[in-house]
């Protein structure tokens, strides 16, 4: 039964009334949002795997739940996406795409583009002229092809061919260029770059475009160029008001919200939200797309300060979430596949599709060639640019909406947005791929313990002290910066003292959110984020904060420092790490505790300040697990910023240093590092090793492996044989050496304790220490395999790291728990103890 379109109303009365819901608006709009969004995340998830964009889920989604596919059956679309409500849903839509190209704008920083050099801008020069140009020549053929191509006016559908296929997507560039870990590397910074000069030459194209397509209503109406050229200068006037008179007003409001004013009020945000609606009426009054005027006013406004943050916290995940799928499932419930029917017309797309690729790719790769870039550098960036997708659907929908593209025509380029965004991430990995490289150099040093036996020759100790000790200490964020700084400094003896090679990786999430790709633009080749001289501001931004600490210590301590940022998901992180630890061959890699501790100034207690959550423990776990050197986890409470000791012989003030010693490779590294503090001035270690009762049994204590048993919650052990002898000798001698080494310099306790664990709880709770360093114990000693079946809050930090790491047992010292490198792979996990007697007939048994 037809519908009378003006009986159409907002609400129903509901279904006890005998009213149907799906022939009134809003209902209607509730059912089909919900469908595109499951549909949409997913074929989102489907193709996870294959590393594609969001934006490729929410164009095929449409697809199938249009005429090419569900769309077929006329029960379905009459009832679920009738004619009547096709208005309705793309009115919601293109409000989330005026606030998505207002945030597009807020992202491009016009300062980064124009550092990006003549390098950049020659790329993006080339990226756009080649495919503009063959897209304008096969306009040529597409006119005299298909039917009803030559309705539209000539120029506008020349100028919209060549913006179709000489686009570069930002967005979705940043997105790739992430998850393909290129977004820090000389490929990556040269794309975005390059990309931000396309997206504002694409726009101001389609706006020339818009503006020769005039009204374009039914029948081909023609418009006179002289309007166009009046809608033209009109534009131009707009832009010129929008810099020379919004932009100041917004950078007046941008200083009242910063940090000084301690809040960011309400009013501002929802005058700029306004803005952004009516920037959008102006330009569409005039004749220019809605969309132009948005984008214009998000790029006036200033980067720096608290506003542009908020504003993108605010309005970023529901537009980005849940608007802007609508947007690109409706352009797949307009792209009927059916329309592309014969051999020509899927000629003429494989055409479209060719001469897009050779025209971005080519020009690209010549231009990066000229400016002496690696062949294989320079043609990944080639199929990088031509990456389309988010901003080329918005091309097309506006040429199909102004009645310059046939239904026949929009399909061809959908199709062809489609399949060039979908081979770029396999291409670029098949071709370019970083992460391969620098994983086969040869890592000379991978632990601070010498590689030596009981028998080691005389040189050692002279290679040493001549070998350049390399550090990769991580952070989140500026909260670790002090005690890191402090922790690193720390290690700093007379022998190492010019020796010291410091990396710091800043370790930055990469979320769902387009925002975190925002900081891309202050990022220089060397990974240090880009600080602007120029700027008077008091806050500085986060990754600006972690650099310049850092900085800082380099000239204030004479150290080797090179900042690398990485942005990256939690779930690959640590294979960011790794490479960079293999690649600068460093000696120890540091990395923060996921939680952090400082002392509560009136009630004298440990607080909790941070828990970066789970997440961030895993990148912990998981680089624990396949490390490429020795590795230490440091759990911060404060280390350096409390309280320090008086030395009455050097009038120094001193901080004390405890190492924690039971035996096995992971405590002889944290001994290593305690060597290493020994002669600095301001350290004071104290060696405190913990041996056996007397009377006690070694083969009292039996573990045998449980792999059935949860990591997360229980201590893993290695399974691999050691001759127990063996290192028990090597032990010895090296608490011999160290003994006669540091006599006098140094307090060495010996320790028997009936409860190993009250033992170390009390040293950390008696706060005589500012840190202590102990072993992971992945080859435990009797001692520390009695506490195997102990219940575990932080499993990963092997049984005394969990003890001094938990929260609630009154800890005030920090902690680091050191791991040592082992060059075959060791494979851990959970065991069980077994009471002597018990199952002493299996070999697989691990005996301690």
């Amino acid at each position: 039964m037809a519908l009378n379109i003006t009986a159409i109303k907002t609400a129903s009365d509901g279904i006890l009334q005998g009213d149907n819901a799906l022939h009134t608006a809003f209902p209607l709009l509730i059912i089909q949002t919900t469908l595109i969004l499951v549909v949409t995340r997913l074929l989102a998830f489907a193709f996870k795997p294959l590393r594609q964009p969001k934006v490729i889920a929410e164009i095929v989604g449409g697809i199938l739940l249009g005429p090419s596919a569900l769309g077929r059956s006329h029960q379905y679309m009459d009832k679920v996406f009738p004619k009547w409500s096709t208005p309705i849903l793309e009115s919601v839509a293109s409000i989330g795409l005026l606030f998505f190209l207002f945030l597009v704008g807020l992202e491009l920083d016009l300062g980064s583009i124009r550092r990006s050099g003549k390098e950049a801008f020659s790329i993006a020069l080339a990226g756009i002229s080649l495919p503009f140009i063959g897209g304008a020549a096969v306009a040529v053929i597409l006119r005299r092809t298909i039917e009803g191509a030559d309705h539209a006016g000539y120029a506008p559908f020349l100028v919209f061919m060549g913006v179709s296929l000489s686009i570069t997507a930002f967005p979705v560039l940043a997105r790739i260029l992430a998850e393909l870990k290129l977004l820090t590397t000389k490929v990556g910074e040269t794309a975005m770059a390059a990309a931000a000069f396309n997206d504002v030459a694409a726009w101001i194209l389609l706006a020339l475009a818009v503006a020769l397509a005039g009204t374009g209503g039914e029948g081909g109406h023609k418009v006179s160029p002289l309007v166009s050229l009046w809608v033209l200068l009109a534009g131009v006037g707009f832009v010129a008001f929008m810099f020379l008179a919004i932009k100041p007003l917004m950078g007046w409001m941008v200083k009242r919200c910063s940090a000084e004013q301690g809040v960011v009020d309400e009013l501002y945000i929802t005058i700029t939200l306004a803005g952004v609606l009516v920037a959008g009426f102006i330009t569409d009054f005039i004749g220019i797309h809605s969309i132009f005027g948005a984008f214009i006013f998000g790029l006036i406004i200033p980067k720096e300060g608290e506003f542009a943050g908020k504003l993108l916290e605010r309005i970023e995940d529901f537009v980005s979430g849940l608007l802007l799928p609508l947007y690109f499932a409706s352009s797949g419930l307009k792209t009927d596949v059916t329309k592309i029917q014969g051999a020509v017309a899927w000629g003429l797309l494989v055409l479209v599709i060719a001469i897009a690729c050779f025209g971005k790719i080519f020009g690209t790769f010549v231009v990066a060639k000229l400016c002496r870039m690696k062949g294989r550098e320079a043609l990944a960036l080639g199929i990088l640019m031509n990456t389309k997708g988010l901003v080329e659907l918005i091309v097309l929908n506006i040429g199909k909406e102004k009645k310059v593209l046939n239904d026949e025509m929009f399909a061809i380029l959908v199709l062809m947005a489609l399949f060039t965004t979908f081979i770029t991430t396999p291409l670029v990995m098949a071709i370019f791929n970083p992460a391969k490289h620098g994983s086969d150099i040869e890592t000379q040093k991978r632990k601070l313990q010498p590689d030596t036996s009981i028998h080691k020759d005389d040189t050692s100790s002279t290679s040493k002290s001549k070998q350049q000790f390399r550090i990769l200490a991580c952070a989140h964020g500026p909260g670790n910066v002090s005690g890191l700084i402090n922790l690193i400094e720390s290690t700093r003896s007379s022998a190492v003292k010019s020796n010291l090679k410091l990396y710091i990786m800043h370790l930055v999430e990469l979320t769902e959110r387009s925002s975190s790709i925002m900081m891309v633009h202050r990022l220089r080749r060397n990974g240090l984020p880009f600080i602007d001289p120029t700027r008077r501001r008091s806050r500085v931004e986060v990754h600006d904060r972690v650099a310049s600490a850092f900085e800082t210590y380099a000239q204030l301590g004479h150290v080797m420092v090179r900042p690398v940022t990485t942005i990256s998901a939690l779930s690959t992180m640590h294979d960011d790490v790794r490479h960079v630890a293999e690649g600068k061959r460093v000696m120890m890699i540091i990395l923060p505790f996921h939680k952090m501790w400082r002392k509560d100034e009136e009630s004298g207690e440990m607080k909790m300040v941070e828990n970066l959550g789970h997440g961030w423990r895993g990148v912990n776990q998981r680089m624990l697990k396949n490390s490429p050197s020795s590795i230490a986890v440091f759990l911060d409470r404060g280390f350096g910023g409390g309280r320090v000791t008086q030395n009455e012989s050097t009038s120094q003030r001193q901080l004390g240093v405890c190492v924690v010693f039971f035996g096995g490779p992971d405590d002889r590294e944290a001994l290593e590092l305690g060597a290493r503090m020994m002669d600095h001035p301001e350290i004071r270690v104290t060696v405190i090793r913990f041996i056996e009762t007397q009377g006690m049994d070694a083969n009292s204590v039996k573990l045998m492996p449980s792999p059935e048993k949860c990591s997360d919650s229980n201590y893993t052990f290695s399974v691999t044989a050691m001759n127990t002898t063996e290192e028990k000798a090597e032990d010895e001698v090296m608490v011999e050496e160290f003994r006669n080494k540091w006599e006098g310099t140094m307090e060495f306790i010996q320790k028997q304790a009936n409860n190993i664990e009250e033992a170390v709880l009390t040293l950390g709770r008696n706060g005589e220490y500012d840190l202590i360093v102990v072993g992971k114990g992945r080859f435990p000693s009797t001692m520390v395999a009695e506490l195997a079946d102990r219940q575990a809050e932080h499993a990963e930090l092997g049984p005394i790291g969990d003890i001094l790491s938990s929260s609630n047992n009154g800890i005030v010292s920090s902690v680091l728990v050191v791991q040592q490198h082992t060059m075959v792979h060791v494979e851990e996990m959970p065991v069980s103890r077994v009471v002597d007697g018990e199952d002493n007939h299996n070999d697989a048994t691990n005996q301690v």
